[in-house]
Protein backbone atom coordinates (compact mmCIF):
# COMPACT_ATOMS: atom_id res chain seq x y z
CA UNK A 1 0.00 0.00 0.00
CA UNK A 2 1.40 3.37 -1.02
CA UNK A 3 2.53 5.61 1.83
CA UNK A 4 0.97 9.06 2.14
CA UNK A 5 3.68 10.33 4.46
CA UNK A 6 5.32 13.48 3.11
CA UNK A 7 7.90 16.04 4.15
CA UNK A 8 6.87 19.53 5.20
CA UNK A 9 8.23 20.84 1.90
CA UNK A 10 6.05 18.42 -0.07
CA UNK A 11 2.99 19.47 1.93
CA UNK A 12 3.76 23.16 1.46
CA UNK A 13 4.04 22.67 -2.30
CA UNK A 14 0.25 22.17 -2.32
CA UNK A 15 -0.36 25.48 -0.53
CA UNK A 16 -0.30 28.59 -2.72
CA UNK A 17 -1.19 32.26 -2.67
CA UNK A 18 -4.86 33.10 -3.06
CA UNK A 19 -6.25 29.71 -2.04
CA UNK A 20 -9.30 29.02 0.08
CA UNK A 21 -7.98 27.06 3.04
CA UNK A 22 -9.81 25.38 5.92
CA UNK A 23 -8.06 25.43 9.27
CA UNK A 24 -9.22 22.75 11.68
CA UNK A 25 -7.88 24.38 14.81
CA UNK A 26 -10.23 24.98 17.73
CA UNK A 27 -10.00 28.69 18.62
CA UNK A 28 -6.22 28.54 18.11
CA UNK A 29 -5.73 25.21 19.86
CA UNK A 30 -5.25 21.85 18.13
CA UNK A 31 -3.70 23.45 15.04
CA UNK A 32 -1.22 22.16 12.48
CA UNK A 33 1.34 24.62 13.82
CA UNK A 34 4.44 23.31 12.04
CA UNK A 35 2.79 23.56 8.63
CA UNK A 36 1.48 27.03 9.53
CA UNK A 37 5.04 27.99 10.42
CA UNK A 38 6.10 26.71 7.02
CA UNK A 39 3.40 28.84 5.36
CA UNK A 40 4.73 31.91 7.14
CA UNK A 41 8.28 31.12 6.07
CA UNK A 42 7.19 30.45 2.50
CA UNK A 43 5.33 33.75 2.39
CA UNK A 44 1.91 32.37 1.46
CA UNK A 45 -0.53 35.28 1.23
CA UNK A 46 -4.03 36.37 0.13
CA UNK A 47 -5.62 33.43 1.91
CA UNK A 48 -9.38 33.05 2.11
CA UNK A 49 -9.68 31.23 5.42
CA UNK A 50 -12.47 29.04 6.76
CA UNK A 51 -12.09 28.42 10.49
CA UNK A 52 -14.31 28.15 13.53
CA UNK A 53 -12.64 31.30 14.89
CA UNK A 54 -9.81 33.69 14.08
CA UNK A 55 -7.66 31.80 16.54
CA UNK A 56 -5.31 33.75 18.76
CA UNK A 57 -2.60 36.13 17.65
CA UNK A 58 0.06 33.55 18.51
CA UNK A 59 -1.77 30.32 17.67
CA UNK A 60 -3.41 28.63 14.72
CA UNK A 61 -4.79 30.67 11.85
CA UNK A 62 -4.37 33.73 14.07
CA UNK A 63 -0.64 33.70 13.35
CA UNK A 64 -1.34 34.11 9.64
CA UNK A 65 -3.82 36.90 10.34
CA UNK A 66 -1.24 38.66 12.50
CA UNK A 67 1.25 38.44 9.64
CA UNK A 68 -1.33 39.98 7.23
CA UNK A 69 -1.52 36.83 5.10
CA UNK A 70 -5.31 36.39 5.32
CA UNK A 71 -7.64 38.57 3.24
CA UNK A 72 -10.94 37.07 4.38
CA UNK A 73 -12.30 34.61 6.88
CA UNK A 74 -15.61 32.75 7.20
CA UNK A 75 -15.92 32.09 10.91
CA UNK A 76 -18.15 31.97 13.99
CA UNK A 77 -16.29 34.63 15.99
CA UNK A 78 -13.01 36.55 16.28
CA UNK A 79 -13.19 37.56 19.93
CA UNK A 80 -10.00 35.78 21.03
CA UNK A 81 -7.85 37.60 18.48
CA UNK A 82 -7.67 41.40 18.90
CA UNK A 83 -5.47 41.61 15.80
CA UNK A 84 -8.29 40.17 13.68
CA UNK A 85 -10.74 42.60 15.29
CA UNK A 86 -8.53 45.58 14.44
CA UNK A 87 -8.01 44.38 10.86
CA UNK A 88 -11.77 43.95 10.45
CA UNK A 89 -12.46 47.49 11.65
CA UNK A 90 -9.86 48.96 9.26
CA UNK A 91 -11.25 46.94 6.34
CA UNK A 92 -8.10 44.91 5.82
CA UNK A 93 -9.76 41.63 6.85
CA UNK A 94 -13.16 40.74 5.42
CA UNK A 95 -15.15 38.71 7.96
CA UNK A 96 -18.25 36.61 7.34
CA UNK A 97 -19.84 35.72 10.68
CA UNK A 98 -21.71 32.42 10.76
CA UNK A 99 -23.62 30.84 13.67
CA UNK A 100 -21.55 27.88 14.86
CA UNK A 101 -24.11 25.19 14.12
CA UNK A 102 -24.69 26.66 10.67
CA UNK A 103 -20.92 26.78 10.14
CA UNK A 104 -20.60 23.06 10.87
CA UNK A 105 -23.53 22.20 8.62
CA UNK A 106 -22.24 24.32 5.73
CA UNK A 107 -18.88 22.54 5.91
CA UNK A 108 -20.66 19.19 6.06
CA UNK A 109 -22.65 20.14 2.97
CA UNK A 110 -19.40 21.05 1.22
CA UNK A 111 -18.00 17.62 2.00
CA UNK A 112 -21.17 15.74 1.05
CA UNK A 113 -21.64 17.53 -2.26
CA UNK A 114 -24.96 19.03 -1.21
CA UNK A 115 -26.32 22.29 -2.57
CA UNK A 116 -26.82 23.80 0.87
CA UNK A 117 -29.02 23.56 3.94
CA UNK A 118 -32.12 25.24 5.33
CA UNK A 119 -32.06 26.69 8.83
CA UNK A 120 -34.22 29.10 10.83
CA UNK A 121 -31.12 30.34 12.66
CA UNK A 122 -30.44 33.96 11.76
CA UNK A 123 -33.94 34.90 10.66
CA UNK A 124 -34.59 38.49 11.71
CA UNK A 125 -30.90 39.26 12.27
CA UNK A 126 -28.03 40.61 10.19
CA UNK A 127 -27.19 37.01 9.28
CA UNK A 128 -30.06 36.93 6.78
CA UNK A 129 -28.76 39.92 4.77
CA UNK A 130 -28.35 38.98 1.12
CA UNK A 131 -29.53 35.40 1.60
CA UNK A 132 -32.46 33.61 0.05
CA UNK A 133 -35.40 32.92 2.37
CA UNK A 134 -37.91 30.13 1.91
CA UNK A 135 -41.15 29.38 3.70
CA UNK A 136 -42.01 25.76 4.43
CA UNK A 137 -45.14 24.78 6.37
CA UNK A 138 -45.51 28.37 7.47
CA UNK A 139 -41.98 28.69 8.87
CA UNK A 140 -39.18 30.80 7.37
CA UNK A 141 -35.76 29.37 6.65
CA UNK A 142 -32.49 30.72 5.29
CA UNK A 143 -30.77 28.89 2.48
CA UNK A 144 -27.15 28.52 3.59
CA UNK A 145 -24.67 27.54 0.88
CA UNK A 146 -21.92 24.93 1.33
CA UNK A 147 -18.38 25.76 2.38
CA UNK A 148 -15.61 24.06 0.42
CA UNK A 149 -11.88 24.68 0.18
CA UNK A 150 -8.95 23.93 -2.04
CA UNK A 151 -6.94 22.78 0.96
CA UNK A 152 -7.93 21.55 4.43
CA UNK A 153 -5.16 21.80 7.00
CA UNK A 154 -6.03 19.60 9.93
CA UNK A 155 -4.38 18.19 13.04
CA UNK A 156 -4.65 14.64 14.37
CA UNK A 157 -3.12 12.53 17.08
CA UNK A 158 -2.10 9.43 15.10
CA UNK A 159 -1.97 8.26 11.52
CA UNK A 160 -0.81 5.12 9.80
CA UNK A 161 1.27 5.27 6.65
CA UNK A 162 -1.81 4.69 4.47
CA UNK A 163 -3.49 7.84 5.81
CA UNK A 164 -6.01 6.48 8.31
CA UNK A 165 -6.13 9.01 11.16
CA UNK A 166 -7.24 9.11 14.78
CA UNK A 167 -8.06 12.13 16.94
CA UNK A 168 -7.67 12.39 20.70
CA UNK A 169 -10.78 13.42 22.64
CA UNK A 170 -12.02 16.86 21.49
CA UNK A 171 -9.17 17.04 18.98
CA UNK A 172 -11.75 15.84 16.49
CA UNK A 173 -13.76 19.09 16.90
CA UNK A 174 -13.79 20.80 13.49
CA UNK A 175 -10.90 18.70 12.17
CA UNK A 176 -13.17 15.70 11.65
CA UNK A 177 -15.69 17.25 9.27
CA UNK A 178 -13.29 19.63 7.52
CA UNK A 179 -11.36 16.57 6.32
CA UNK A 180 -14.24 15.86 3.92
CA UNK A 181 -14.66 19.34 2.48
CA UNK A 182 -11.51 20.14 0.51
CA UNK A 183 -9.81 19.15 -2.71
CA UNK A 184 -6.53 18.40 -0.89
CA UNK A 185 -6.45 17.27 2.73
CA UNK A 186 -3.17 17.63 4.62
CA UNK A 187 -2.96 16.29 8.16
CA UNK A 188 -0.24 17.02 10.71
CA UNK A 189 0.10 14.24 13.27
CA UNK A 190 1.87 13.57 16.54
CA UNK A 191 2.57 9.90 15.92
CA UNK A 192 2.95 7.62 12.92
CA UNK A 193 2.20 3.89 13.05
CA UNK A 194 2.18 1.09 10.52
CA UNK A 195 -0.94 -0.08 8.70
CA UNK A 196 -2.87 -2.41 10.99
CA UNK A 197 -1.78 -0.78 14.24
CA UNK A 198 -4.90 1.38 14.32
CA UNK A 199 -7.94 -0.75 15.05
CA UNK A 200 -11.16 -0.18 13.08
CA UNK A 201 -12.78 1.49 16.10
CA UNK A 202 -9.83 3.89 16.45
CA UNK A 203 -9.99 5.30 12.92
CA UNK A 204 -11.89 8.59 12.84
CA UNK A 205 -11.23 9.48 9.18
CA UNK A 206 -10.38 6.75 6.70
CA UNK A 207 -7.36 6.80 4.40
CA UNK A 208 -9.19 7.51 1.11
CA UNK A 209 -10.15 10.97 2.45
CA UNK A 210 -6.58 11.99 3.39
CA UNK A 211 -4.07 13.06 0.74
CA UNK A 212 -0.95 13.80 2.77
CA UNK A 213 0.36 12.97 6.24
CA UNK A 214 3.04 15.13 7.80
CA UNK A 215 4.62 13.95 11.06
CA UNK A 216 5.63 16.68 13.48
CA UNK A 217 9.38 16.95 14.01
CA UNK A 218 9.25 19.23 17.07
CA UNK A 219 8.16 18.34 20.58
CA UNK A 220 4.66 17.05 21.02
CA UNK A 221 2.15 19.76 21.84
CA UNK A 222 -0.01 19.30 24.94
CA UNK A 223 -3.53 18.08 24.25
CA UNK A 224 -5.01 21.49 25.02
CA UNK A 225 -2.59 24.26 26.09
CA UNK A 226 -5.44 26.59 27.09
CA UNK A 227 -6.91 23.96 29.39
CA UNK A 228 -3.50 23.18 30.89
CA UNK A 229 -2.79 26.85 31.58
CA UNK A 230 -6.18 27.24 33.29
CA UNK A 231 -5.59 24.12 35.37
CA UNK A 232 -2.11 25.26 36.41
CA UNK A 233 -3.50 28.65 37.41
CA UNK A 234 -6.27 27.05 39.47
CA UNK A 235 -3.89 24.65 41.20
CA UNK A 236 -1.48 27.49 41.91
CA UNK A 237 -4.26 29.41 43.63
CA UNK A 238 -4.89 26.50 46.00
CA UNK A 239 -1.37 26.59 47.42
Amino acid sequence: MQSKVVTKEEALAKIKDGQTIMFGDWHGELAAEEIITGMLEKGVKDISAIAVSAGMADQGVGRLIKAHRVKSIATTHIGLNPVARDQMFTGELKVEFIPQGTFAERVRCGGAGLGGCLTPTGIGTDIETGKQKLTLNGKEYLLELPLHAEVALIKAWKADTAGNIAFRLTGRATNSYMAFAADTVIVEVEELVEVGELGPDEIDVAAPIIDMVYVRTGEKKPFCPMWQRARAKAEGGKK
